[in-house]
């Protein structure tokens, strides 16, 4: 373990000595222990990458069609499709191209220079040619390039919330230590990627590469590997049963036809009329299939989630993987850190006892703007101790922490409200001497130039430690004896505050002859409590999510008292539960107990993730530093925060640029919005894909001719289907849609609301154009070309039919979406352009009189009506008992 042996101890098993390692010995090593970095993932292959793009259903049958087509010589409808088949491929590519690069972000964070002792010199070297055994200095501002016992300490302090998730420094100590299970508990080590903030050291170095805390996380990102999101596995679903129903429906009616033409039983013996015949229904066939296939389903899925991507970013959230938006919509529990996403992480006083008397602080976060609601003798003392007593370096024209920790930073802000600033403060009282913090004394002092014959020391820590140094109090000016019913009163008011999520600390002070005097018979002055304050939109957001069904579970390395206090005031209830206390309970029997976690670990958040998803929930997590990555990976929504690590970025599947949990809400509510659009745009194209297949079945099955072009069908299906099905994926929200259950992960885009509808309304356009055609069989170009227009006219009907899922259409706003009416219209362009140009020789058509137009439209009007139908039975049959 390292922490619980003397530091002798450790380098006499390593074979090292104060003076460090021999070149010749560090070559040997590198070959026994390997290089000090972390494996790299290996790069991405562009060609198999795209590649990939050919392996869904949806694709392999247009590949299928093509193929098809070139060998029934339909070279138009071959090109047409391979063309929109590359496109989308191409799409695809792009996206998947940016994504999945934790590792890579691992190898940059373990990378940074060294200084070694070798042969008895400090020399820096590249972290890479790190070994077990060699010596490393430690000093301010440089990160620790690998895992370290220490041996010498000068007020060493290191930051470790990359590996911990708490950003308090933590001071170091050579000492053996008996017990120290966890990382932050080990304070005679140090740990690759961590930073020296303050002091300085030497440690022998014991873990490198892939075997320090670092490495070991990255091995667990990269054994997690990839996950297919939902979206992924109903899209396949999708293919899947289109591919079944494309290749069943096209044998019965091509079988079907060579029977009813008398070919089937001299398949093999066919004269050069009945060949011809046989080719004219193998294209009649093909036009089955291509109009059985919605082409543009793919590439109006991804462009669709392309171009929401915008939309997130104006959220302030960033998306890394397309398909991760279907996902955000059926979210179920949103699991969030404390620091920094529920609240601002940033510590601030907002409570005051000064003079017997409690004074409110006003103001948030960092900012200076704020002031006091009474202003007591000793107030401006209390300040300045705060102040003065402090080592945290502020910028306080930015309003910015430049580096100390947020606990003085809040005492430099609340001494700012009141006029101090440190700056001016110890150009008046020099310090000359400092006693640091450390967990064991749990006090702060320093000692500053008073005049030429006194000093005076300032003392600031842990209330009840600096009530019983002190045997004075001063009040409004006057200094007297501190009484133990007055201690008494002053230690409640301090359960008080921290019953109330305040942090307190308590100061005092003392006028000295020399710098080095007795810190006893001290003169308190008073407490600042203070509080890491909840964003202001969070509550809120919380109360949205319980409307949309939204578990939300705070997860929090506070202690219990003050994770409980937090999740009051924003409105998360529910039980509370310890770090500690986890590993006594079985929580996969439970987990949907608790909703508040204090003082975890990255193994215990881990953990509750996995027995969420067990229970079935669909989960967003969020993370900061490297130890949250291999939760970020195994949540269904990993969520980063902007100011987190790179490793957690990497790892995730969305990142908050502004770090707050209300945006999470925002996505969540975009990823429903979003999902509730995709399926608008598939029920729009099935509907209409399905009636083009019925209309050629039942007609080939009723001995009629093929009652559309082959070429006909690609136009409607690539071009003119294209435009309003894009367009539908960016419907405004509909009303109500956070208060809507989260959908079933399992629930499949093709459930029976969905296939009611689009059966319905296919049978309908069905019925309809088979009338049509019937009746004008007469002058089959005429024939054909009335079936077309019909079709177009009925699906740029049917359009407005899929605005919305649930509502009638004449409770939705026809006008709310330009981009749906233009495209309506340009289709309607595109439909008199191949009508009334000489393109209409290419698509075998004839001009249509007013009066065709005439009935085309009254007849659309039934398809209105009919969706209006299909909605009230999905409404009574599926809805009504949602």
């Amino acid at each position: 373990m390292f922490y619980d042996e003397d530091y002798k101890s450790v380098m006499s098993k390593l074979k090292t000595g104060i003076s460090g390692l021999t070149e010749s010995e560090v070559e040997k090593r590198l070959k026994e222990y390997g290089y000090n970095k972390i494996r790299k993932e290996e790069g991405i292959n562009p060609f198999l990458l795209f590649l990939k793009q050919f392996s869904s259903p949806l694709v392999m049958l247009l590949v299928f069609a093509v193929v098809v087509a070139f060998f029934a010589d339909e070279i138009v409808d071959g090109i047409v499709i391979l063309i929109i088949l590359l496109l989308n491929s191409i799409l695809g590519f792009t996206q998947e191209f940016k994504a999945e690069k934790s590792i890579q972000a691992l190898k940059k964070l373990s990378t940074p220079k060294a200084l070694v002792l070798r042969e008895g010199k400090v020399k820096e070297v590249n972290s890479e040619f790190l070994v077990p055994g060699d010596i490393i200095v430690l000093e301010t501002g440089m990160t620790v390039s690998a895992d370290a016992r220490l041996i010498e300490v000068v007020n060493l302090e290191t930051q470790e919330a990359i590996l911990t998730g708490e950003s308090t420094p933590v001071r170091k100590t050579t000492k053996k230590l008996d017990y120290a299970s966890l990382i932050s508990e080990q304070k005679n080590m140090v740990f690759s990627g961590t930073n020296v903030i303050n002091g300085r050291g030497k440690a022998v170095v014991v873990r490198t590469g892939e075997n320090t805390e670092l490495g070991r996380i990255a091995k667990r990102v990269r054994e997690i590997g990839n996950k297919e999101t939902p979206l992924q596995l109903k899209l396949r679903e999708v293919g899947n049963f289109l591919t079944i129903s494309v290749i069943i429906i096209t044998i019965i009616v091509f079988i079907t036809s060579l029977a009813r033409a008398g070919l089937l039983s001299r398949l093999f013996e066919l004269t050069v009329t009945q060949e011809r015949e046989f080719t004219e229904l193998l294209i009649a066939a093909i036009a089955l299939a291509v109009a059985a296939i919605p082409e543009g389903l793919p590439a109006v899925v991804t462009t669709t989630l392309a171009l929401s991507v915008r939309k997130f970013v104006k959220k302030n959230v960033l998306i890394r993987k397309l398909s991760s938006v279907e996902t955000l919509g059926c979210t179920s529990v949103i699991c969030s850190d404390k620091t920094g996403t529920i609240t601002c992480n940033e510590m601030t006083v907002k409570k005051i006892f000064v003079d017997n008397t409690i004074i409110s602080v006003s103001g948030e976060g960092y900012s200076l703007k704020g002031s006091f609601s009474k202003r007591t003798k000793d107030l401006g003392l209390l300040l300045k101790i705060g102040v003065l007593c402090n080592n945290t370096f502020f910028d306080y024209s930015k309003s910015e922490v430049v580096s100390g920790s947020p606990t003085e930073a809040a005492l430099l802000v609340s001494g700012a409200k009141y006029g101090f600033t440190r700056g001016e403060l110890e150009s008046k009282f020099k310090r000359i001497y400092e006693i640091p913090f450390s967990s064991k004394r749990k006090f702060m002092a320093t000692v500053h130039k008073l005049n030429s014959r006194e000093n005076i020391v300032f003392v600031k820590g842990a209330p009840d430690i600096i009530i019983e140094k002190c045997n004075r109090i001063i009040v409004n000016g006057k200094v007297k004896k501190l009484d133990q019913k007055t201690k008494n009163k002053i230690l409640e008011l301090n359960r008080k505050f921290s019953s109330s999520a305040l942090r307190v600390l308590g100061f005092a002070f003392k006028k000295i002859h020399n710098k080095k005097s007795s810190l006893e018979k001290l003169v308190f002055v008073g407490l600042q409590a203070m509080i890491d304050p909840p964003r202001s939109d969070v509550k809120e957001s919380i109360e949205k999510c319980k409307a949309a069904s939204i578990r939300v579970v705070m997860i929090t390395g506070d202690h219990k008292e003050t994770a409980l206090a937090i999740a009051k005031k924003v409105g998360i209830s529910g039980m509370v539960i310890n770090g500690s206390e986890l590993d006594g309970v079985d929580l996969k029997q439970n987990v949907e107990k608790f909703s508040i976690y204090a003082r975890v670990s990255p193994e215990h958040k881990f953990r509750i993730l996995k027995a969420l998803k067990d229970k079935n929930y669909i989960v967003a997590m969020t993370g900061d530093g490297v130890n949250d990555a291999p939760a970020l990976k195994e949540a269904d929504i990993g969520i980063a925060v902007g100011s987190g690590s790179d490793v957690a970025k990497e790892a995730s599947d969305m990142i908050l640029l502004d770090n707050s949990f209300s945006s999470i809400v925002k996505a969540v509510e975009e990823g429903r919005i979003i999902y509730s659009n995709i399926k608008k745009f598939i029920r729009f194209l099935l509907s209409s894909n399905f009636a083009e297949v019925l209309i050629i079945f039942l007609a080939l099955l009723f001995g009629m001719p093929l009652p559309i072009a082959a070429v006909q069908i690609l136009w409607i299906n690539l071009l003119t289907d294209g435009l309003p099905a894009l367009a539908l994926g960016f419907e405004p929200k509909e009303p109500g849609i956070m208060r809507r259950k989260p959908r079933d992960k399992n629930e499949k885009i093709l459930n029976a609301p969905e296939l009611v509808f689009i059966i319905g309304i296919a049978i309908t356009m069905t019925v309809i154009i088979l009338l049509f055609f019937k009746e004008t069989l007469q002058n089959l170009e005429y024939a054909r070309t009335l079936v077309f227009t019909s079709l177009v006219v009925f699906e740029m009907m049917n359009v407005f039919n899929c605005k919305s899922e649930f509502r009638s259409v004449f409770r939705t706003n026809p006008f709310n979406n330009p981009l749906l009416l233009f495209s309506i219209l340009f289709s309607i362009l595109l439909q008199l352009i191949v009508l009334y140009t000489p393109l209409s020789s290419f698509f075998k058509t004839v001009p249509l009189s007013l009066e065709d137009w005439t009935r085309i439209i009254l007849a659309g009007f039934i398809i209105i009506f009919s969706g209006e139908i299909l909605k009230m039975i999905n409404n009574e049959l599926f809805l009504k008992h949602k």
